[in-house]
């Protein structure tokens, strides 16, 4: 089985992004492209936390409930939550319920206001150069984890930042554009430069 998949539309995609119309979506207008502000990389941030345990799927399905309950991921809203705003969250059905991971993302937020050059200059510092080879022809190729992801999710530790594992930061690496992991044939292009 390949791992690109012609569409209906004639277009070449990773099989992945050809599964679902969310998934279609997600695929050829978002993924892989670079996101280079600090609001927007918090959101990806905590979505890919929240992700963790459960299906992207699930959370893109949810994403608008996420950016409703969040106040748009703005780091400087978000920053200033407390426990009402907890309990808020827990009661909330549109979004993942899970006390871990909501108090992570107020503590991520805080840890990111705390920031004095912003989120986006601390992630994109750790953007690997473009692979010399391209990109990759299968997704065996493809890594879950680098020594930039490792080393990402370890600044990010030490600064405050929790539920960012390497898998995590790589993952979020792959979403904004940080590394390129479209397929050699895929018909997306992607603009990617390191820091």
């Amino acid at each position: 089985m390949s791992d690109l998949v012609i569409g209906d539309d004639g277009l070449a995609r990773c099989r992945w992004g050809a599964s679902t119309p969310d998934y279609v979506s997600y695929h050829d207008e978002e993924w892989g492209q670079p996101v280079r502000t600090d609001d927007a990389l918090f959101e990806r941030l905590t979505l890919e936390a929240f992700q963790s345990g459960l299906s992207w799927i699930t959370i893109l399905r949810k994403r608008p409930a996420f950016r409703a309950a969040f106040d748009g991921f703005v780091i400087g809203k978000v920053a200033t939550y407390g426990e009402a705003d907890v309990a808020r969250l827990l009661a909330d059905a549109g979004i993942v319920r899970n006390r871990s991971k909501i108090e992570a993302a107020i503590a991520n937020a805080r840890a990111a206001a705390d920031l004095p050059d912003g989120l986006a200059t601390l992630l994109w510092s750790f953007a690997p150069p473009p692979r010399p080879a391209g990109r990759p022809t299968s997704f065996a190729e493809v890594p879950a984890t680098t020594a930039e992801s490792t080393a990402m999710a370890k600044a990010l530790r030490k600064l405050g930042f929790r539920f960012v594992g390497p898998t995590t930061a790589y993952a979020l690496m792959q979403a904004t554009g940080m590394v390129d992991d479209h397929l050699a044939d895929c018909h997306v292009q992607v603009v990617v430069s390191a820091r």
